[in-house]
């Protein structure tokens, strides 16, 4: 982990918002909010919260007695997030470090975290943390993204990547969104948080877009991956891009394009 991965700024998060949320989002919060349902929580804490995917998903699917708190480390995240939420008045937006929450213990039904653990620097802190402000009984639901292999968008930009910067190519999606799919060390990790079980499912989805060029841009200019890309120089951006969106019409055509996207569903407690 480097501290670039963590930049979500500048035009990141209205580019993450608008192409990689219902690009690859979408399906996994919808996920996570109909797991959270059955729980019948009061109040739903969400770390890691982005662009507010699950926070909406949450929304429309709870009870509208139940609280819900939504917090990301990134202020321009969140900002992001408030232009969809601006009329919620049961859900909370706030700045909060999801490995020192300043909530107090034994707050919450339920912790919810989509595909955030992954940026923790400490992820035995951050589940540490969780355990702290769920109530007894509580739970802790998040997801995490499989194997690079198995997510086919990022995995063929990653590869067209390694093409372009064939002496010192980025390793964003790798080390981060998709470093971190063992089940056996993310079950240990929780142990060591203190979580006393949990239950990790395997869930693939099928991701789609108009064209090419979507999933480029998304994965290319909406992630933190654009500061690997910027900071190199040249190629530029938008070159690098449109390499990218080659790569990927090869693999799955000039039109429309599918493919797989897989990830981990981990429920603690």
């Amino acid at each position: 982990m480097t501290a670039s991965d963590k930049a979500f700024t500048g035009s990141i998060p209205q580019i993450y918002d608008e192409l990689l949320v219902p690009l690859i989002f979408t399906p996994y919060a919808q996920d996570l909010a109909r797991r959270i349902k059955a729980l019948r929580p009061r109040d739903v804490l969400e770390t890691a919260a982005g662009t507010g995917a699950v926070t909406r998903a949450l929304h429309a699917e709870l009870p509208p007695e139940v609280l819900i708190t939504s917090t990301d480390l990134n202020a321009p995240m969140l900002a992001q997030a408030r232009t969809h939420l601006a009329d919620a008045s049961r859900v909370v937006l706030q700045q909060a470090d999801a490995l020192a929450l300043p909530f107090a213990d034994a707050s919450f039904d339920v912790v919810a975290c989509q595909f955030g653990v992954m940026f923790f620097p400490d992820r035995i802190k951050g589940y540490a943390e969780a355990r702290r402000v769920l109530r007894p009984g509580g739970r802790f639901v998040f997801n995490v993204w499989d194997r690079i292999e198995d997510n086919e968008f990022a995995h063929v930009v990653h590869e067209a990547l390694q093409q372009v910067y064939t002496d010192n190519p980025p390793q964003f999606f790798t080390r981060a969104p998709h470093g971190y799919f063992d089940a056996v060390k993310i079950r240990a990790d929780l142990n060591e948080a203190g979580f006393s079980d949990s239950i990790i499912e395997t869930l693939p989805h099928r991701s789609r877009a108009a064209s090419a060029q979507e999933p480029a841009i998304a994965y290319c200019q909406g992630t933190p991956m654009r500061g690997e890309i910027e900071a190199r120089g040249q190629p530029d951006l938008a070159t690098v891009t449109d390499a990218a969106a080659n790569a990927l019409r090869r693999r799955f055509g000039s039109g429309p394009v599918v493919g797989q996207i897989q990830a981990l569903v981990i429920s603690a407690w």
